[in-house]
């Protein structure tokens, strides 16, 4: 096991595209088997990375590398006129699973809501995934009222 003193948590920059892209990919097949376009990955990566409006992400950096990370995107809440943070595109590198990295974001990911002030964090996981729902129970997180209902729009 990896000794994790050096981690630091900070914003994805450009230089963590491929990473994160490749992340994405990985995270979808594991969790969904689903297996994503890599192109359209990359670019939706890109545009995040770009544009913080698009989403903001958060990696766990150890020694230059990349081992862990999550996406924010924002919701805005008129019942509560305050943002939601939603956290998308979570993912640890396998060799460093369960040795609190996702913790570590997690709590940074929340530091800086409550820094931004946003009203709530939230996100979505498989309906089958119980070990991620575990997880994200021993952070604080609860399953809500709401059940997310979905449209794909096909890219014409």
């Amino acid at each position: 096991m990896a000794t994790l003193d050096n981690l630091i948590i900070r914003r994805g920059e450009l230089k963590d595209a491929v990473t994160l892209a490749s992340y994405n990919l990985q995270m979808a097949m594991e969790t969904e088997d689903k297996r994503l376009d890599p192109y359209v990955v990359s670019a939706g990566v890109r545009a995040a990375l770009l544009d913080a409006d698009k989403g903001i992400y958060f990696v766990a950096d150890l020694n230059g590398r990349v081992i862990g990370q999550l996406m924010i995107t924002r919701e805005w809440s008129d019942w509560r006129n305050g943002d939601m943070w939603w956290i998308q595109s979570v993912y640890v590198h396998a060799d460093f699973r369960k040795q609190g990295v996702f913790r570590e974001l997690f709590e940074y990911a929340e530091s800086e809501a409550r820094k931004a002030e946003a009203v709530a964090i939230r996100l979505y996981v498989e309906k089958d995934n119980a070990h991620a729902q575990a997880t994200y129970g021993s952070l604080g997180l609860e399953t809500s009222h709401y059940l997310v209902m979905e449209k794909s729009l096909p890219r014409e």
